[in-house]
């Protein structure tokens, strides 16, 4: 098991879950919430490496969720998405190749290419 925790913020428990699986296949440790609320209170208590946000949550915006977040933790990643679809691929693959780089963003871009 990798030592990088996901903070996982998904509200519809069918595609948190095939998050979940695939982020935990990548290696990584994850956390679920399936409300902003839950998201704060875990990022709040928890040592968290990176957070997948989704914008529509049924008790706060993702805009609103992540810049509290930045507020609390203004160092740790934080990804917001629209959803789970044929982008999600790409989604991750960006976020793992970020988790990664995080000292060097501008590597980013390159890993991504190489994976291609």
């Amino acid at each position: 098991m990798s030592d990088i925790r996901v903070l996982c913020v998904e509200n519809h428990p069918e595609y948190l879950d095939a998050l979940k699986y695939m982020l935990e296949s990548a290696g990584y440790e994850v956390m679920p919430a399936t409300t902003g609320g839950q998201a704060l209170d875990l990022l709040t208590t928890l040592h968290v490496d990176g957070v997948l946000l989704e914008y529509d949550l049924p008790d706060a915006t993702g805009s609103a969720v992540r810049a509290e977040m930045k507020r609390i933790k203004p160092d740790v990643p934080v990804l917001l998405f629209a959803g789970v679809g044929s982008q999600t691929p790409f989604l991750l693959r960006f976020f793992e190749s970020y988790l990664r780089n995080s000292e060097r963003p501008e590597d980013v871009f390159e890993d991504l290419n190489a994976q291609d």
